[in-house]
């Protein structure tokens, strides 16, 4: 097996680039997501610090995780559309279907998994695209 390696820089800038994916998400679906968690959509709380944390650093781990994936496409692979596609494919066998599973036993309605499952799809789009983009 081969491996090509971590772009520790291009996880960092995967990292802070998602961290602002979610910005411009959740002010499209806000409104919808609140109702799907059966809060009121135009009484929002305070936002607290805690989540953005655990946020932060759960994005890091994550680009992390996913340049040690693309890097064992190896040598001449990390590359954008191969960065693309590994993003698409983690989301899809591993963040997704983790999702659906918790949200249905959870009682979660659908729209909640949509726009949760495409708010990260949106991220591992964007992580996978700059660390292929920057290469090892």
């Amino acid at each position: 097996m081969d491996f090509a390696g971590v772009n520790y820089i291009a996880v960092v800038v995967a990292a802070v680039a998602s961290f602002f994916v979610g910005w411009p998400w959740y002010m499209t679906f806000g409104k919808p997501w609140a109702r799907a968690l059966g809060k009121d959509p135009d009484n929002p709380p305070k936002p607290e610090p805690k989540p953005f944390i655990v946020l932060g650093i759960s994005l890091l781990f994550m680009a992390f995780v996913l340049a040690g994936v693309i890097g064992h496409l190896g040598k001449g692979q990390v590359t954008l559309s191969n960065g693309i596609i590994s993003g698409i494919i983690i989301w899809a066998g591993f963040v997704v279907t983790t999702m659906g599973v918790n949200y249905t036993f959870q009682g979660r309605p659908l729209t909640l998994t949509l726009i949760d499952g495409g708010h990260f799809l949106a991220i591992f789009i964007v992580m996978g695209a700059i660390i292929g983009w920057f290469g090892v």
